[in-house]
């Protein structure tokens, strides 16, 4: 049986997997995860590298305890609307939360439709091909079917150049074409990988 044959009939919006390596451990959020989150999203070296797009102007550039709750709740609230997943990362060796991963489903009038679009927000100590490798490599599988989804996509900068290797490893490749936004807006740098 394929690994993600376990998830084929699993409503991820009402029983959200957890998923795991020897490594990293992949949960859902939850406020408890508050202190070490403000760490990833105070993280100025980190932050160019999260994925706003669509995202009403906020960036995640956040520096208080009131903020980071306030976000993740609204991530809470979401996935309990169902409109994404946000997962925790957390690195097992140290016991702490680096990051967050988010997917959803998005049907739309352009490429990415069909598509899981997948978020990665991490530590920018943990921002190197390797390590990007482990985590997209635990959810990649796994999210054509909790996503019913036929390609998975993410963005990565061009200054993201770990990101992008381990992307590229993973079988991701450049996308030439945009993201058409809920106003219009094209947003572009998103790598695809179709199953």
């Amino acid at each position: 049986m394929k690994r993600e044959n376990v998830f084929w009939n699993r409503d991820v919006y009402a029983d959200c997997p957890q998923l795991e390596d020897d490594k990293y451990l992949m949960k859902l959020i939850s406020e408890s995860d508050w202190q070490d989150l403000l760490k990833v999203y105070s993280d100025k070296d980190a932050v160019p590298f999260f994925n706003s797009d669509n995202c009403n102007g906020e960036d995640f550039y956040l520096t208080t305890e009131e903020r980071m709750k306030e976000m993740i709740r609204m991530w809470r609230l979401s996935y309990e609307e169902r409109g994404f997943v946000r997962w925790s990362i957390v690195d097992k060796q140290g016991g702490c939360v680096i990051g967050t991963i988010e997917l959803f489903h998005r049907d739309a009038a352009d490429y990415f439709t069909d598509c899981g679009l997948l978020r990665l927000d991490i530590r920018s100590d943990y921002e190197r091909e390797e390590e990007i490798v482990r985590i997209v490599s635990l959810i990649l599988e796994p999210a054509f079917v909790l996503f019913r989804c036929g390609k998975i996509a993410t963005k990565a900068v061009p200054e993201a150049a770990e990101r992008i290797k381990g992307l590229k490893r993973l079988g991701f490749a450049a996308a030439e074409e945009k993201v058409i936004g809920h106003d219009g807006t094209r947003y572009g740098d998103y790598f695809v990988v179709v199953r």
